[in-house]
């Protein structure tokens, strides 16, 4: 996928809105590729989870796609209370995956194709960073590479960029339509653009908590009022026993042989072997495209060939190719490189550039190749034919591959023979044997950090699940494995009310104040409406005015907080008159428009082009929301949607305990 493979107008039109991210999803390139759907439920197999058309969403894919969303929620590796969503995860994977055939099927309908240049364009202007670094292409390895790590082939990897084309196309095809009129904007711009400027009355529920000085009796009540919200409130806490053994104090002791290196290798070599390549430069002059006729331009064909002609016999007179490159070439993205395109293998270019290219010996020259982009002079920088990477090329890349191998086959075995002794002998006499510590806890809870363990939840999870007095057992860590044994159990409790008596203190003590701190409030505005006069209102209520600056709607008022909230009120009210009251939780807040800025006509000359495409954005979601509630409907109610309600109670059902 090379550089000189420009995007087309078309192409660029198609723009990746936010509802697109929803049904985009095959694209399954941030996946963990280990993951299992552990917590979700065990699936039959060969079932599925709905079908669409005929085309199956499989539980593997909702699995696949809750993680991603997951992740994509919590950022990289989600943690344990984080994967305890999963279930609920699951399902909108689920409903995104139908969404998403449902699309595809009446993309299909319509006719909506996505052309190797469509994937070209977008290999190059979506993953650009990745595969195209500095803009150079990385290479054919590399880019088999990048997909191979996403858990497809190459071919697979295109297929998929195409279904993504295709849904954007229907996309542009389906919101095209939306238009904004002058109207709407300016109504939109004033909206957005006048300031206001109040004054206001505040309320702390600082204040009023400190106010409050509840009496047992008072504490008592609540408690009883609310003791179902107490009930089992006390975890469950175990004392703990276990014997940690470490991933790398193993691999610290752990040595790579020779005959690991050439057992490892000859077992991969297919992993070593590197197609042919070669490194090369080109310089494009670009012919025009074809009419509306479908013909083209004569005369500007013959004027681009004479002007790479005569680039060409700058070349061939010794000119310095690079430096042509930069100056003649219409390919930008490879002319500020010098023309270079790096290493490329076959089937990454269009025909006619790959003949000449792989025909050339290292350090040639071609005449004019002749290509649907336009006439390119190609230079050959190196060559390499295909071959196989020595075992001493890849030593360095292996080895640690190897270390890590033999010492987790060393640490699991370590770590069976622990167990297997302790269940005979006892876990003292077995880690004495073996130098090991026997580590003994306090009681402590499911969420405790622990001494040589840490805060490991896979490790708790086991602790918190065998019975009291079980034999020994084996836990995987983090970090290694654990040998523990549980000593004793002290299960859930309701604390009474003189265990908790500061806890309820506390609660009380907010949940009244913010029932006064609304009354107080309220009881502000009504006086303030009824006299015209919040400052005099203010001073019988003992609250504090203050004055804000003009604002603007997206702005931010010390003890009022943002203005896109409750306080947006302000931008209704005309001066003189007074809100109602605004309460953010933290404080209650009434509040007198003093006076109003309009925006001007120089602003809305500067912003109303921003204006009306972030609002023809905004129909353009809705647009395509509408048309894909109505299409989902419209085939479920033929039966071309097939849910399979037992299987997706499976993937969404909470985890058990013993999970």
């Amino acid at each position: 996928m090379i550089r000189f493979m420009q995007t087309s107008a078309t192409f660029k039109k198609y723009a990746l809105t936010a509802i697109l991210l929803v049904i985009c999803v095959a694209m399954t390139w941030y996946l963990v590729p280990a993951f299992t759907g552990q917590g979700m439920g065990i699936t039959t197999n060969n079932s599925v989870v709905a079908t669409v058309a005929g085309q199956e969403v499989t539980p593997e894919a909702v699995r696949k796609e809750a993680q991603r969303q997951l992740e994509q929620q919590f950022g990289g590796k989600a943690n344990a209370q984080a994967r305890a969503l999963l279930p609920f995860f699951a399902n909108r994977a689920a409903q995104s995956l139908i969404e998403q055939k449902v699309l595809l099927v009446e993309a299909n309908r319509l006719g909506l194709r996505a052309t190797d240049e469509d994937v070209r364009d977008f290999l190059q202007h979506q993953l650009g960073s990745e595969l195209f670094p500095g803009g150079k292409f990385v290479g054919e390895a590399a880019y088999e590479d990048f997909a191979s790590a996403r858990g497809f082939t190459v071919v697979q990897l295109e297929q998929v960029i195409k279904d993504q084309i295709r849904l954007q196309k229907l996309e542009a095809l389906i919101t095209g339509p939306a238009s904004v009129t002058d109207s709407e904007v300016r109504q939109a711009f004033e909206k957005q653009n006048t300031k206001v400027k109040f004054d206001y009355a505040v309320i702390k529920k600082d204040d009023i908590l400190k106010s409050l000085h509840p009496t047992d009796a008072e504490l008592q009540a609540y408690y009883d009022r609310n003791k179902q919200t107490y009930v089992n409130s006390i975890p469950e806490k175990r004392q703990l026993k276990y014997v940690v053994l470490d991933n790398a104090r193993m691999l610290a002791q752990t040595q790579v042989t020779q005959q690991d290196l050439e057992a490892y290798y000859d077992q991969h070599r297919d992993e070593y072997r590197v197609p042919e390549q070669v490194n090369v430069r080109h310089i494009l002059i670009k012919t025009p495209l074809p009419g509306a006729d479908g013909k083209v331009d004569q005369k500007a064909m013959d004027a681009a060939q004479a002007k790479a002609e005569d680039v060409l016999k700058q070349v061939k007179a010794g000119g310095n190719f690079a430096e042509l490159a930069k100056k003649y070439s219409d390919d930008p993205g490879s002319a500020k490189e010098g023309g270079s395109l790096g290493w490329i293998g076959r089937g990454r270019t269009v025909p006619e550039f790959e003949k000449a290219a792989f025909s050339l010996p290292k350090g040639g020259t071609s005449d004019l190749v002749k290509s649907s982009y336009g006439f390119h002079i190609i230079h050959v920088d190196d060559k390499q034919d295909a071959h196989m990477k020595s075992q001493a090329e890849v030593k360095d890349q292996i080895e640690p591959i190897i270390k890590q191998q033999k010492a987790a086959q060393a640490a699991q075995k370590a770590a069976d023979d622990l167990v297997s002794q302790a269940r005979g002998e006892g876990l003292e006499k077995a880690a004495a044997a073996k130098g090991l510590q026997v580590i003994t806890t306090d009681f402590v809870t499911s969420r405790d950090t622990l001494p040589g363990i840490g805060n490991d939840q896979q490790f708790m999870a086991a602790a918190f699940a065998q019975e009291k007095g079980a034999p020994p057992d084996l836990a995987g860590l983090h970090s290694g494995f654990a040998v523990y044994q549980v000593l004793a159990v002290k299960p859930p409790a309701t604390p009474t009310f003189a265990e908790i008596r500061d806890r309820v203190e506390t609660e009380f003590k907010n949940e009244r104040a913010g029932q006064l701190l609304t009354q107080k409030t309220q009881e502000l505005s009504d006086r303030a409406k009824a006299d015209h006069d919040l400052k005099k209102a203010a001073k019988e209520a003992g609250a504090q005015v203050k004055s804000s600056d003009f604002v603007a709607p997206d702005g931010q008022v010390p003890d009022i907080g943002s203005m896109t909230g409750p306080a947006s009120v302000a931008f209704t009210l005309k001066p003189g008159e007074i809100s109602g009251p605004i309460d953010n939780g933290n404080t209650g807040a009434v509040l007198s428009v003093v006076d109003r800025q309009a925006p001007t006509d120089q602003d809305f000359a500067a912003k109303k082009d921003g204006i009306r495409e972030n609002l023809i954005q905004q129909k353009q979601q809705v647009l395509f929301g509408i048309f894909l509630s109505s299409l989902h409907d419209k085939m479920q109610k033929s039966g071309e949607i097939k849910i399979n309600q037992k299987e997706l109670d499976l993937l969404t059902k909470a985890r058990s305990e013993e999970e």
